[in-house]
């Protein structure tokens, strides 16, 4: 296990685990967000092949729709 902080929270996750991985992990697989990884943004093409290391801070933000 190696360990992470995902939005300010730190989590433990398995070695080779990609972001893929940690989005399905917190069941936000599939939904429109944006994930920076060590204040670097991550392309959604590069989610399955981007491998997470130890000590690795994540911000996750999800887009919401709705306004009046």
């Amino acid at each position: 296990m190696i360990s992470v902080t995902v939005n300010g929270e730190k989590r433990k996750v398995q070695r080779e685990t990609v972001v893929a991985d940690l989005l399905a992990e917190l069941g936000i697989g599939g939904r429109r967000i944006a994930v920076e990884r060590n204040r670097e943004i991550i392309k959604r093409e590069k989610y399955a092949e981007t491998a997470i290391e130890d000590g690795d801070t994540f911000e996750i933000i999800e887009f919401v729709g709705g306004g009046f």
